[in-house]
């Protein structure tokens, strides 16, 4: 195969799969004794499905990649790409205008520091609110709201009905992070993820299943 690294694993198994990890790496498993004509003429025969697989490993590194802040890099807010342009000006250090995001170049340097104050600061008065409204209309209570740094998790509820928010869903569509406010305020009522806790979710969110895969596929960019 060409430009792709394989790893062949050998198992007493009766079938080849294939599999391509994040790294672009393609590991084939194949049963013991089978001979490597067989093999690569099945690796052949998959070549537009490894391609395809490639190509999206290859789109999700690119895009997992730490940002640059350069002008036009694109900027996740609300789930939709705003451009970043950078201003010969010193103040304000980064506005966003609706249409774009504007850095001063004599800040530049602490881009990523300023990014994340604006989105930390947005998430406060996003967040906060829009888990008040959804609580009282679904009935739920919770003791107090949190914003949230963490790096493995989305959102969490304490056993005290503390619900907390990680700040960096602000740049997922508004109806993910509703969903995870709902998924959230649903643990206030049951604590694991039991199926009565699935049902629950689902009388609020019917297409719950939807918005788990949209963050299965898509979380990785929510990040600076």
């Amino acid at each position: 195969m060409d430009e792709i690294k394989v790893k062949l694993i050998r198992s007493a198994r009766r079938t080849i799969s294939l599999e391509i990890d994040q790294e672009g790496v393609l590991t084939v498993r194949a049963p013991y004794g089978l001979d490597r004509i067989t093999i690569n003429d099945v690796l052949r025969r998959h070549q537009p499905w490894i391609r395809k697989k490639r190509q999206e490993v290859q789109r999700r590194q690119e895009l997992s990649c730490p940002k640059k802040f350069e002008d036009g890099e694109k900027f996740l807010w609300l789930g939709k790409e705003y451009p970043l342009r950078i201003v010969a000006r010193v103040r304000p250090s980064l506005v966003f205008t609706g249409e774009r995001f504007e850095l001063a170049a004599s800040s530049r340097v602490y881009a990523r520091q300023l990014f994340e104050s604006w989105f930390k600061e947005q998430a406060r008065l996003y967040l906060g609110p829009r888990l008040k409204e959804m609580a009282r209309k679904a009935g739920f209570k919770y003791q107090k709201f949190r914003l949230s740094s963490a790096r493995t998790r989305w959102g969490s509820c304490s056993a005290g009905g503390t619900i907390s928010l990680v700040w960096r869903l602000m740049m997922a569509p508004p109806e993910i992070i509703d969903y995870l406010i709902i998924h959230e305020l649903a643990h206030t009522k049951e604590k694991n993820h039991s199926l009565a806790f699935w049902r629950l979710v689902e009388e609020l969110v019917p297409d719950y299943k939807e918005k788990r895969c949209w963050l299965r596929v898509n979380g990785f960019r929510l990040k600076l």
